[in-house]
């Protein structure tokens, strides 16, 4: 079983906190070339959380059967096992897309993300903590990638959702800018999407540092409200 405190603790982590892509800054790979639209950053980040998902579960409940010297080449091969799953699965269901990502799926198995926290977590954990791990890891790079995508692709084309039909087919792009916009091609090559990371993360910090803030005022006032509080 896990309390209440253990899933906040193990939700805020994974999705904020210690967030993959803002904090850890791992996998940087693919984040910075997939997400030149969103929906190319939300599918491959579904993959991975599958991934990730699938592979604590796996080691956490082979932990205390795998031997310590040999536990990064079991962890790798599990991953791998997966990833050719979902290879598999996305070259059968969604080829076109499978065709746009290219080698990105099957570098799932070298994500630092996927192989940090089934060391640093999953090997040392029971398998629900373990599968809860994964995936709010992979939800916090879900809306990562998703944002910056997003950003990328209207700043850079002035659209959203472009690709969209290859996943659900008759669907279509929404244009949010007009017709005559010419695109901003820096937003949509390497060098725009370092800027727009840099830019996520100092608004993250930035956040970050409003909240910390704001803890020793709540405090005092909750401390003055107590000590005006008459005594019973």
């Amino acid at each position: 079983m896990i309390t209440q405190e253990e899933f906040r603790k193990i939700a805020q982590n994974g999705v904020w906190r210690q967030n993959t892509s803002l904090v850890q800054i791992l996998g940087l790979c693919p984040l910075l070339a997939v997400t030149t639209n969103l929906v190319n950053g939300v599918m491959l980040s579904l993959a991975t959380i599958l991934v990730m998902a699938l592979a604590n579960v796996a080691v956490a409940s082979l932990r205390n059967w795998i031997p310590h010297e040999i536990r990064i080449p079991v962890f790798i091969l599990i991953v791998a096992a997966l990833v050719t799953v979902v290879d598999l699965l996305f070259n059968a269901q969604l080829h076109a897309l499978y065709l746009v990502l290219g080698i990105f799926i099957p570098l799932i198995v070298t994500n630092c993300i996927v192989l940090a926290r089934v060391e640093a977590f999953a090997a040392k954990n029971p398998p629900l903590q373990s599968t809860l791990d994964g995936v709010f890891m992979g939800v916090g790079m879900l809306w990562t990638l998703a944002l910056l995508g997003a950003l990328r692709e209207l700043i850079g084309n002035g659209t959203l959702l472009e690709g969209i039909d290859m996943v659900i087919p008759g669907a279509h792009a929404i244009l949010l800018l007009p017709a005559d916009y010419p695109g901003f091609l820096l937003a949509i090559l390497p060098p725009g999407a370092f800027i727009l990371l840099g830019c996520l993360i100092a608004w993250k910090n930035w956040t970050d540092a409003r909240v910390a803030a704001r803890k020793p005022k709540r405090l005092t006032a909750e401390s003055a409200s107590i000590d005006a509080a008459p005594a019973r």
